[in-house]
């Protein structure tokens, strides 16, 4: 993919996104929200670029930084100004991984310099540059080139968890461009169709890639959702469960927005109260309710300690976490997260579970998801609710359930989808889900 016109203003944008998370530890959609008008600004086309570089260089920067470093012969940190890193980050990965005509991206980078306030740097910019065009970055094994560029925090849980052979392939996997996913109303053989997309296995749709969403069949009349094909599995545990009748069923989506499991249970028919401690996130939901034309009651609280009007028959409570299971969409978890964020955050899953189980009937269904790759905030979760809370049994997921799962399940029956599953498929998201009954 390479930019309209000079392609100077899709990389100014670019540049401004990467200092944001950088140095203001923004996370990758905040920096976009702060860059919202020049971003919307440019076109279609330039914007996938903007994307695909910003992604490119979360994932690498490691491996851009190393070949940087050898090349400067001093510490990156005594670069002045800092932001000149990002400057040098973007016009690599050009070279290195987007095969950009060399020239322009020497050309461009020293540009952005100039443009950017480092006038006074053009030169060091155009002799880095011109130093990787001619001699490229080291050429790495995909799934060293995964190590090199996964922290040791999370690197080191992945091979404690899985082995260093598995934790080799989610770390390549993360490296790859992430497919879009949709959920659909009804219909997913015509909407495939349609949109020419990939019907999967588990009924969610797949595109490469999307371009411009709201341009679309289909969105404009609310007959699907963007939604990873992982992340629409909880919903259909909890209908087998209930084998597959959903009506009028009491169902709280605990920590919901941005609304797609939400969408999936109104869709089927439950009676749904989203529940969002973000009030900010719950308008969002709702206006996207709103373009499916589907509806929930929504509650601003926490839920860790709010209590329903009355028990319900499930909960669902995918629970805030380190997102690890998202990197190919998300790479900024790589760069901003660490060992400290999985900590409270696992604190905070404790409670919200706990909370959940007294929100249920007895005999009522918790459904327990995170999007995280490691077992400290899935597996060893399940173990820490079934040893704290009597009142909880596990519910196994059965073989068969729901189509194309029957290798990501664990021998108790929990979902364990990892990154480089479903390879056939372009891989999934990194998922964990336990079913739990209340007695």
């Amino acid at each position: 993919m390479t930019p309209a016109g000079d392609g100077l203003a899709s990389r100014r944008v670019a540049l401004h996104i990467l200092n944001d998370i950088f140095f203001q530890r923004r996370s990758l959609d905040e920096a976009y929200a702060q860059a919202e008008d020049d971003f919307a600004a440019l076109e279609s086309r330039d914007r996938g670029f903007v994307r695909l570089l910003v992604a490119t260089v979360l994932k690498r920067a490691p491996q851009i930084d190393a070949a940087l470093s050898a090349l400067l012969h001093e510490p990156l940190a005594n670069l002045k100004p800092p932001q000149l890193l990002n400057v040098l980050r973007l016009g690599a990965a050009q070279i290195a991984f987007l095969q950009m005509p060399p020239h322009a991206a020497v050309n461009t980078s020293v540009e952005l310099a100039a443009q950017s306030g480092m006038a006074w740097q053009k030169s060091l910019v155009n002799a880095i540059m011109r130093r990787i065009a001619q001699d490229g970055l080291p050429q790495l094994e995909p799934r060293d080139a995964g190590r090199l560029n996964t922290p040791d925090w999370l690197w080191q849980q992945w091979v404690d968890d899985y082995g260093v052979e598995a934790a080799l392939d989610i770390a390549g996997a993360n490296l790859g461009e992430a497919p879009v996913d949709f959920t659909v109303k009804e219909n997913p053989a015509l909407w495939a169709e349609r949109l020419a997309a990939t019907l999967l296995p588990t009924g969610s749709l797949r595109l490469p890639s999307a371009g411009f969403v709201p341009g679309l069949a289909g969105f404009d009349d609310g007959a699907w959702w963007v939604q990873n094909a992982a992340a629409a599995l909880p919903v259909k545990f909890i209908a087998a469960h209930f084998r597959g009748d959903m009506r009028g069923k009491k169902i709280i989506d605990l920590c919901a927005a941005p609304g797609g499991k939400t969408a999936q249970l109104a869709a089927m028919g439950a009676d749904v109260i989203a529940l969002d401690r973000s009030a900010p996130r719950l308008k969002r939901l709702q206006e996207n309710m709103a373009r499916l034309k589907l509806s929930a009651a929504s509650v601003v609280a926490d839920g860790a300690a709010w209590t329903p009007p009355a028990p319900v028959d499930a909960v669902l409570l995918d629970a805030p976490c380190s997102a690890t299971g998202t990197i190919r969409h998300q790479p900024d978890v790589l760069r901003l997260k660490d060992i400290r964020d999985q900590d409270k955050l696992a604190a905070l899953q404790k409670r919200l579970m706990l909370n959940a189980v007294k929100m249920l009937k007895p005999g009522g269904v918790l459904l327990y998801c995170t999007c995280s790759v490691q077992k400290a905030e899935s597996e060893a979760q399940t173990d820490w609710l079934l040893a704290q809370e009597a009142g909880a049994a596990l519910s196994p997921i059965r073989a068969g359930e729901v189509a194309g799962i029957n290798a990501m399940l664990t021998p108790r029956g929990e979902l364990r989808a990892l990154p480089h599953h479903w390879r056939e498929y372009g891989g999934i998201d990194g998922f964990y889900a336990a079913r739990f009954v209340r007695s």
